[in-house]
């Protein structure tokens, strides 16, 4: 076997069942998870329906680059939702079964092994980013995001001689498990660095639909290479998702998008690896980017949700006022995310992830991520109001 499977961390959810294993919560209590970032919201229904409208289409071979339709309607989203002069659908647009998928496998396919091959990544992270990593042969270079840098990496810190090994920098806007948004000054900083440096940067914009303020979306990595007048959009990919856009985690689709050069040799390490997406799958997913009215209409459920806990919550934590994707990151009283996360399942029957499953020790040899929480508000406003509650209860516990 691959020896690099060894190099593999277990996945934050197999460590918190090993957290949670020989505790007995209140069996009065149902319980409640806050912790997998699956929407429990209703799925879009115009993409189910296009999805028995060409059940037959079962019968057929996809081809790796989708179906010109696809492409078409992606690029035609992506050109609206973020102001570009224009998105080619033929060389400049790919689909894919979700974010998830095509991050691990855009690594294996552009990372250099030959020299030397540092992938940075925002600490705490998306745990996909460091095994893909891994299982290519590179290293993974921990950038802290805390309270004091605004919960976004500070790439100004890197030093010359580190940047000289960077090949990849992933950037994750929205941030999971942040939530904080990239401004686009900061975009531009960076594709300046990857000129200076020669990396590719490759920006996670999976929850860029999930925001709190309808009339500020966040900014996306192929805008702020649009306003500088880079329609190539050298150096630069963007990964998007129906998961959390559309409610359709189980569609596992996406597309990446931008660098034509980039593009080309990733469709042929994907043809190889056969993942094409089913053509079920493909009208659903021309369904779904056509449609907007669902989108505003899941915002505003989150809106109404993120109010709510917010009023139960603040009082007793602190968290960063979210901008937007659907986490909540508060810290945790007495600063000890293992044991508080163990005692809310116990006395609460709540589960929520403790912040340092999310992170590694980063520059300063501590984890960014300890001594606070992960709380995904993915369920329906009752339940997720509930928890809050049942949190609120044993914080003011002590």
């Amino acid at each position: 076997m691959n020896p690099d499977l060894n190099a593999l961390h277990p996945y934050p959810f197999e460590k918190l069942a090993a957290l949670k294993a020989s505790l007995t919560p209140p069996a009065g209590l149902a319980h409640i998870p806050l912790t997998i970032g699956e929407p429990q919201h209703a799925p879009y229904q115009g993409a189910l329906e296009a999805l028995i409208a060409h059940q037959l289409e079962m019968a057929r071979y996809p081809a790796t680059n989708g179906l010109p339709a696809l492409r078409d309607a992606i690029a035609t989203w992506a050109t609206q939702r973020f102001q570009l002069a224009g998105l080619d659908a033929e060389r400049q647009v790919l689909p894919v079964n979700g974010t998830r998928e095509a991050i691990f496998a855009f690594v294996q396919a552009a990372l250099d092994r030959t020299r030397p091959a540092k992938v940075a990544v925002p600490n705490p992270f998306y745990q996909i980013y460091e095994g893909a990593t891994l299982l290519a042969g590179g290293e993974p270079l921990y950038l802290d995001c805390t309270a004091e840098n605004g919960f976004r990496p500070d790439f100004a810190a890197v030093s010359a001689d580190t940047w000289r090994d960077v090949q990849i920098v992933f950037i994750c806007s929205p941030g999971n498990p942040t939530g904080a948004v990239t401004p686009l000054a900061e975009f531009k900083q960076l594709i300046a660095l990857a000129d200076e440096h020669d990396f590719i940067i490759a920006s996670d914009e999976c929850y860029s639909e999930l925001y709190l303020d309808e009339n500020t979306p966040p900014p996306g990595l192929l805008q702020a290479c649009a306003e500088l007048g880079r329609d190539d959009y050298r150096r630069c990919v963007v990964f998007h998702s129906l998961s959390k856009r559309s409610n359709l985690p189980g569609l596992r689709s996406g597309f990446v998008a931008g660098d034509a050069d980039l593009l080309a040799p990733f469709k042929r390490y994907r043809t190889y690896h056969g993942c094409a997406m089913s053509l079920p799958l493909q009208h659903a997913s021309i369904a779904a980017w056509q449609d907007e009215v669902h989108v505003r209409a899941n915002r505003d459920a989150y809106r109404e949700k993120f109010s709510a806990v917010t009023d139960v919550l603040a009082p007793v934590m602190d968290f960063p006022t979210p901008e937007a994707s659907f986490y909540l990151w508060p810290a945790v009283p007495g600063g000890d995310d293992i044991a508080f996360t163990q005692r809310l399942f116990s006395e609460q029957h709540v589960s929520v992830l403790p912040g340092s499953l999310m992170g590694r020790p980063g520059q300063n040899g501590l984890n960014p991520g300890a001594g606070r929480l992960r709380l995904a508000l993915v369920a329906e406003l009752e339940p997720t109001l509930e928890a809050a509650k049942r949190l609120r209860q044993l914080v003011e516990r002590g």
